[in-house]
């Protein structure tokens, strides 16, 4: 108690614990649920990311509070949070091969500052609130999502056949049948064939469906999914 007052004379204990030690704790908190979420499924941003996000947004809205007590503008400070987690926000998301990720984590990092700002502001049931709908998106939301498989995916084939000319018909033949663009298309000469490698974006099923139309060719002699290189693991 005597090493607060030296720090602060004027302190108020019981304020200052209310007003600041409990948001802080709260804030913290509830960061750490949903970065907790994401960590599990192996995401960029996961606990201590989400957690710190949290925490500093409602420290920067109580400080903000705070250093502008008599100033008009109370919201000045608070108001730079927006731009700053967007340079944060941008940095998690990824372009690769014409598809772009993580969005997902980009708007959840944004929301998860606003749950900082809150807490920071007083707004403790606004935040939690907030929080169970983020989590809820997050959880149940993402496994309908997975379920009704509508999420493209990108991966990369190579088809290898005798003549270039006709190999590359039938391949465009399949994908104009199966409504699927091929792009990033690689062609070179291996021990007498021809090589063809092409990413196509589109989903698990119709990937299935691609894959047994092109086996199925005659004009083929091998078909098969290579690693993609350039694809961010």
């Amino acid at each position: 108690m005597k090493f607060i007052h030296l720090l602060d004379p004027n302190m108020d204990l019981a304020g200052f614990v209310s007003n600041t030690i409990v948001r802080l704790l709260l804030a913290s908190f509830l960061g750490g649920v949903i970065g907790l979420e994401r960590e599990i499924k192996h995401k960029p941003a996961g606990l201590r990311t989400n957690m710190f996000i949290c925490f500093g947004c409602a420290m920067f809205t109580i400080l903000s509070f705070r250093f502008s007590a008599n100033i008009a503008d109370k919201t000045r400070i608070a108001a730079q949070i927006i731009t700053g987690i967007g340079f944060i926000g941008a940095g998690s998301i990824m372009h690769s091969k014409g598809a772009v990720s993580g969005l997902t984590t980009a708007a959840t990092m944004f929301v998860v500052a606003s749950i900082g700002m809150a807490v920071g502001g007083g707004e403790y049931l606004t935040a939690i609130f907030a929080t169970m709908v983020i989590l809820v998106a997050l959880s149940v939301l993402g496994s309908l999502e997975y379920h009704f498989r509508n999420r493209a995916v990108a991966l990369c084939y190579e088809v290898v056949g005798k003549d270039l000319q006709r190999s590359m018909n039938e391949v465009n033949r399949i994908l104009f049948e199966s409504h699927l663009k091929m792009r990033e298309v690689k062609m070179d000469t291996d021990r007498g064939f021809q090589r063809i490698q092409f990413t196509v974006g589109a989903d698990p099923k119709d990937h299935t469906a691609l894959m047994e139309s092109l086996r199925g060719c005659a004009e083929l002699e091998r078909v098969e999914l290579v690693p993609d290189s350039d694809t961010d693991s």
